[in-house]
């Protein structure tokens, strides 16, 4: 038998569409393995030469040639260590997303993705041609069989690869982190390792992509089942793991608590959205609020203070308390604070529509006004200075739409786009126990919009336990209305919070993006049209 070999877990931040700049980050990460782990192969995430996912960027016709030179700076530069690198692959007339295999100068092997994914964020038979074959390559004395990220979900090229010799797997990864996707992916490992009797190395990339999060999550599964190796989730870093033979090891870092994985997902998110696309800093509108509050708490955890400018804006209907808290809040994180009163803008807009409102009873268009008058604000502050502005909005109010187009909907990005209300609560309540940063009292208080007299959300909703678990049902499940009824649930709420949803897809359409975190996200996860007729679907 051979020695062992020790292979690299290159679990880096890779940038969508910079291929000069992945190259760089794959040379470090190759001498980092080669020169501090003494690794003999290095493993890369899934299309890292490009980034993921590239989508359409793959139909620019500079794009081929970048690849090109990109494949010849990484074969220029590694050397004394095997590479497996994913990239985009240009052949006869088609692109594969393929995985090549470079040592001493020249690709040795090439593997294309045999199994594309097709669903929820993923739209990959859009641009890639599947292959077919099994891809093995002997290092050391071991014969390793390659497959990328979908792959290893299905029994087929798992199989292709044992039949063609494989001592053990590699599984290079692109697969965006939803608050369940680490225990399904260690079921899905498990199942190919009980399959095939091969151990598998899963590398998985990390960082914020627009609407996905990337969590590392990286992994190697001996032939038992037993998880032998696990780096650390949302952290960049190359990580050792051996292998005996028969086995691998490695160092294991402790599973993540579930509320700690969502809250550090967010946080890469804004941290890696606001400096991707080069803006100095984020723009609050801190209400005194427990959406706001957790935003902003985010923001400064992602970004430092002193990037991060928190704004009050009341009006006649803000409880003092609401800014007292905003301060306190502001004061703790050590943010910028600063406070623009939006009467007087209120009533500007009232002077100006009073011809036509005249006769007419105050009604939600008065609501809006003050939201609007709020969002006009942040947007000046941010075309002036550059900030940009996080919207505060979450799941539950996207799903019926409980927002203000143009108004708190208002900004660029929405970190809680994808977090229900009770989730905003939980990670509060998770936040304040590494430093209570967010009064108390936010987190008590009945929670209100605050554009009328004595407003609480539950004069318009339902209990936010109640919403979030027919939201759940309805749209991430997607059960019908008639599966909900027979559930137990009262008919007359899931109608009317059934309406509710398909009724706001308009206004969905017009937010701007947010991180992913559960199995079924607004936006690219969930496509439904707007003027459509579905009835109890």
């Amino acid at each position: 038998m051979p020695e062992g070999l020790i292979l690299a877990a290159a679990q880096i931040d890779q940038w969508v569409g910079d291929v000069d700049g992945n190259v760089e980050r794959m040379l470090a990460a190759a001498h980092k393995a080669r020169d501090d782990l003494s690794a003999q192969v290095v493993v890369f995430p899934e299309l890292s030469l490009i980034g993921y996912p590239p989508d359409d960027l793959l139909l620019r016709s500079g794009l081929p040639p970048a690849i090109e030179a990109g494949i010849a700076k990484l074969c220029a530069g590694i050397r004394g260590i095997t590479a497996v690198v994913g990239l985009p692959e240009y052949a006869d007339g088609r692109i594969y997303n393929s995985a090549f295999v470079i040592a001493e100068g020249l690709v040795q092997a090439r593997y294309r993705k045999q199994c594309l994914p097709n669903y929820g964020v993923f739209d990959e038979q859009r641009h890639y041609s599947a292959g077919d074959a099994a891809c093995v390559i002997e290092v050391a004395g071991y014969k390793l069989g390659l497959t990328v990220c979908e792959d290893i979900w299905f029994a087929e090229p798992a199989a292709r690869a044992k039949a063609a010799g494989a001592d053990l797997l590699l599984n290079l990864n692109a697969s965006p982190f939803d608050h369940g996707k680490s225990a399904q992916r260690r079921r899905i490992l498990k199942d190919r390792v009980n399959e095939t009797g091969l151990p598998v190395l899963y590398v998985n990339c990390v960082g914020g992509q627009d609407e996905l999060v990337f969590d590392g999550d990286s992994m190697a599964v001996n032939a038992d089942g037993e998880i032998a190796f696990h780096a650390p989730s949302f952290e960049d870093g190359v990580y050792a793991v051996q292998f005996d033979g028969s086995q691998f090891s490695g160092e294991r870092r402790p599973d993540i608590d579930p509320d700690a994985a969502v809250y550090e997902g967010l946080k890469l998110a804004i941290r890696d959205y606001i400096d991707r696309n080069g803006f100095p800093g984020a723009l609050i509108g801190l209400s005194g609020g427990i959406d706001s509050a957790l935003t902003l708490a985010l923001a400064v955890d992602a970004l430092g203070p002193d990037r991060v400018w928190a704004v009050t804006m009341p009006s006649r209907y803000n409880a003092q308390m609401s800014m007292d808290d905003a301060g306190e809040q502001a004061r703790r994180m050590g943010c910028r604070f600063d406070t623009i009163e939006i009467e007087s803008h209120y009533q500007a807009f009232e002077n100006s529509l009073q011809p036509f409102f005249e006769g007419r009873a105050p009604d939600l268009t008065e609501e809006n006004i003050q939201s609007r008058s709020r969002g006009v604000l942040l947007m000046a502050l941010s075309n002036k200075f550059g900030h940009l502005v996080l919207a505060t909005g979450n799941k539950s109010e996207m799903g019926v739409g409980y927002a203000t187009l143009y108004g708190d909907m208002a900004g660029g990005f929405a970190p809680l786009k994808d977090v229900y209300k009770t989730t905003v609560y939980r990670l509060a309540r998770y936040r304040n126990t590494l430093s209570e940063v967010i009064p108390e009292r936010v987190i008590t208080r009945p929670p209100s919009a605050e554009l009328r007299n004595d407003q609480k959300d539950s004069d318009s909703l339902p209990d936010y336990e109640v919403l979030d678990a027919l939201l759940v049902a309805y749209v991430e499940q997607q059960q019908s209305i008639g599966e909900l009824i027979a559930a137990g649930h009262d008919e007359a709420l899931v109608r009317r919070v059934a309406s509710l949803v398909r009724r706001s897809e308009y206004k969905r359409r017009q937010a701007p993006p947010g991180p992913k975190i559960t199995p079924r996200a607004f936006g690219r996860d969930r496509r439904y049209p707007i003027t459509a007729v579905y009835g109890d679907l």
